[in-house]
C-alpha cells in the first residue's frame, strides 16, 4: 500500500496531466502521502490507521474546500490507475479497485462541469 501511495503522488508531481489535482495539495506532499496511506490501509481491510489518528474520514466534508469536478475526479483516477499498474497490481484487482475508487471519487464532486 505504501508503494502504491508513493507512486501515486510521484506521478502527481511529475506528470503535467495531473497539475490540476497537484495544485490542490500542499507542498511538500509528505502529509498527504501519509494520510492517503493510512486511509487506504483501513479501506483495504488492514489496520484502521486513519480512524485511529483522525477519527471518521468524513471524506466529502474533508474535500468540500476544494473545487472538484469531473476533470479533477478523472485526474485522480488516472493517476491511481497508472500507479496501480506501475507497482504491479494484477489487472482484475485493478479493475475492481478502480470501480470502487470511481464511486468514491465521483461522490467528492462539488462543482458543476
Amino acid at each position: 500500500m505504501r508503494e502504491l501511495v508513493e507512486r501515486f503522488y510521484d506521478l502527481m508531481e511529475l506528470e503535467p496531466e495531473f497539475a490540476g489535482i497537484r495544485a490542490m495539495h500542499p507542498t511538500p506532499l509528505d502529509n498527504s502521502r501519509d494520510k492517503l496511506f493510512m486511509f487506504l490501509s483501513g479501506w483495504m481491510g488492514g489496520p484502521d490507521l486513519f480512524v485511529e489518528r483522525f477519527g471518521h474520514p468524513r471524506l466529502r466534508a474533508r474535500h468540500l474546500p476544494f473545487a472538484i469536478g469531473a476533470s479533477e475526479r478523472d485526474q485522480w483516477l488516472r493517476a491511481m490507475a497508472w500507479a496501480m499498474e506501475d507497482v504491479g497490481i494484477e489487472e482484475s484487482l485493478r479493475v475492481r479497485l478502480l470501480e470502487s475508487f470511481f464511486k468514491t471519487a465521483d461522490a467528492m464532486r462539488n462543482k458543476a462541469d
